[in-house]
């Protein structure tokens, strides 16, 4: 057995000795075979130090503001505890496979988001549209590490800003926070009545609008430039380059504190949330279930999107993050832990937020139901209003900002070091030069920041909404999850996939997995899909301004973008490809083999025999053969 290019993990290739025996019976002297040659692999892919790395690179990546500000509303609006049966289902048959199918791929192919798709090169547009969706989610997703870096700031004082009136920002129609008991009599502050009194402005709002946003009337007048918030979003890029621009060596040391230290205080902010006035009530909300919810389409819809959102999947990061594993990484086991951390982290942040809110609501003496909110409401005026209402409210709010900005800063520099990976994959090393890898990053958060000035401006939020609306929305997710079954479980072959996998871990994973790819999953993101397509509902801002039909386009402008990518690449392929429409098809379906790690290219035997990949043991090493199938 004439043995080939050893790997990191004690894996050896080698050419089976069966291809000799097979090609003489054709009528050839052995002599004449060409003997098959391996080329010789480039240095070895950068790897984690340590697995654990690579767990806390995924948590730090996948939990993030999602599962804090999104899936408790989603959950009180859905019939609380009710909600987390069709979660809990969906999470089986679609987040968890598509998680699991991201990361193995990853690890399998040794390569980023693009190149990854050399296993179905006709399909390597999804590689294409991951890029375009994540460049969008870099693009804009730091702005809200910028608002929280401004709070956070802001927070350093003796009396919070947005706790009073009489500041530069507020209006005459300001109004600081009153007791619901102050209106029992039916007046209120200055002779006014509760009805006149709700529709004063908050300070909270007035703070958030006014000073932070400093809001235009419309997406057509943009205005002038928030220097404060620009240099905050300044500070958060040089935050991100320094911890993405040595590669996943230094990443996977800075997660270990940016993964952690926010569950530190989410407990601090719970222990201190449930010994609040209200906090009970508050958590009842959170949980009463309400059986006639699970009826209603939307809880389903609300379900699956939470999922493909909070799982980060579709966006190429956790093929990146992946493709620096040890060949033998057991990525089955870390698939089912991440996915259990995900959503434990959302049902967890439920009580945090609701105990707050309890409280809150408590001391306006209102419905839950009116200080309830999700997003950006929930982190700059639902939250920042509660504080107001606490002793030492700098602490609160300074360890509230501060854990904001932890969730928020790993998701963002994660998400860079997938878009980078695909970049510098993409390129053949010929190209390489020395600081590559530092310069790209740099140019990547350059072209970011400029782009991103768009939304320091008093027009920004509308601009901001664009972003978050249509270029990384769950119809895009949906669409690029769709795709990737498709092009593995149905064109590359679910069997050999499981194959694959079993030559990593040792072991086929269960039956499970492979149904999903093949049915279940793509059936579940087309339901969706379909679904979110036929009650599209055009964007407005904050129930009151409605994008002109311009801003609508770009919109859709990029949604498309990322979604166009796999039919006209594929389209492009198949026009470019030679012979037959079947001959095409069957070129354009062959796996790739790289030179990167374990990747390789055998060439093809003369007599038209297929190369396939078999582990068999050898001892304690594990060797991969390369057999011909007749």
């Amino acid at each position: 057995m004439a043995k080939g290019a050893s790997s990191e993990s004690g894996g050896v290739f080698s050419v089976s000795a069966e291809q000799q025996e097979k090609q003489p019976r054709r009528g050839r002297p052995a002599a004449e075979l060409p003997a098959p040659a391996l080329a010789l692999p480039p240095p070895a892919r950068e790897t984690w130090t340590r697995q654990m790395d690579f767990i806390m690179s995924c948590v730090g990546f996948a939990v993030g503001l999602g599962n804090v500000w999104r899936f408790p509303y989603l959950c009180y609006k859905n019939g609380g505890g009710v909600f987390l049966i069709p979660y809990l289902l969906i999470a089986l048959i679609g987040g968890i496979p598509i998680f699991f199918l991201e990361i193995s791929l990853g690890q399998f192919m040794k390569a980023g988001s693009i190149n990854v798709w050399n296993i179905a090169p006709l399909f390597k547009g999804l590689g294409f549209a991951s890029m375009v969706i994540v460049f969008f989610c870099n693009t804009y997703y730091i702005m809200v590490l910028a608002w929280g870096f401004y709070y956070l700031v802001k927070s350093f004082a003796a009396t919070l800003p947005w706790a009073t009136c009489g500041n530069p920002w507020n209006s005459p129609e300001c109004m600081e926070i009153f007791r619901h008991e102050d209106c029992a009599n039916g007046t209120g502050a200055g002779n006014l009545t509760c009805n006149e009194l709700s529709d004063k402005r908050s300070p909270v709002i007035e703070f958030w609008e006014n000073e932070v946003l400093r809001l235009s009337e419309g997406l057509e007048f943009p205005g002038a430039i928030n220097w404060e918030v620009t240099l905050c979003l300044m500070a958060c890029w040089v935050l991100v380059y320094f911890c993405v621009w040595k590669g996943v060596k230094s990443t996977g040391k800075i997660v270990y504190f940016t993964a952690t230290f926010p569950y530190v205080v989410l407990i601090i902010l719970l222990i201190r949330g449930v010994m609040l006035p209200g906090a009970q009530d508050g958590i009842i909300y959170y949980l009463q279930p309400d059986w006639s919810k699970l009826a209603s389409p939307q809880v389903w819809i609300d379900a699956g999107t939470q999922i493909f959102f909070s799982y980060a999947i579709g966006l190429g990061a956790l093929t990146a993050l992946g493709s620096y594993n040890r060949f033998n990484n057991n990525c089955y086991k870390d698939a089912i832990i991440l996915a259990l951390i995900n959503s434990g982290t959302s049902f967890f942040s439920g009580f945090v937020v609701f105990s707050i809110l309890g409280f809150m609501a408590a001391e306006q003496g209102v419905d839950i139901a009116k200080v309830a909110e999700s997003g950006p409401g929930l982190a700059f005026i639902a939250y920042p209003r509660a504080v107001t209402l606490m002793p030492v409210a700098p602490l609160w709010a300074a360890l509230f900002f501060f854990m904001l900005l932890l969730l928020g800063l790993d998701s963002q520099f994660v998400g860079v070091e997938g878009f980078i990976t695909g970049i510098l994959d993409f390129f053949p090393a010929a190209y390489a030069f020395r600081f590559q890898r530092e310069v790209t990053v740099a140019v990547c958060c350059v072209i970011c920041f400029f782009i991103e000035l768009s939304m320091v401006t008093e027009g920004g939020m509308y601009v901001f909404q664009l972003f978050d609306y249509y270029s990384a929305s769950g119809t895009t997710l949906l669409w690029q999850a769709f795709w990737e079954c498709v092009a593995i479980a149905w064109v590359y072959g679910a069997d050999r996939f499981m194959d694959d996998i079993a030559c990593m871990i040792g072991y086929r994973p269960f039956p499970w997995m492979k149904w999903c790819w093949m049915f279940l999953t793509p059936l579940v993101c087309l339901g969706i899909f379909l679904f979110n397509v036929a009650y599209y509902k055009p964007l407005i801002y904050n129930n009151t301004y409605i994008y002109p039909w311009w801003g609508e386009a770009i919109g859709w402008g990029f949604a498309l973008s990322s979604m166009l990518c796999v039919p006209l690449t594929a389209l492009y392929k198949l026009i470019r490809a030679k012979g037959s429409l079947a001959e095409r098809w069957h070129h354009l379906t062959q796996p790739i083999w790289g030179l990167h790690h374990l990747e390789y290219k055998v060439p093809e035997l003369e007599d038209g025999a297929l190369t396939t990949l078999t582990p068999v043991s050898d001892g304690s090493a594990k060797v991969v053969i390369l057999e011909s199938v007749m």
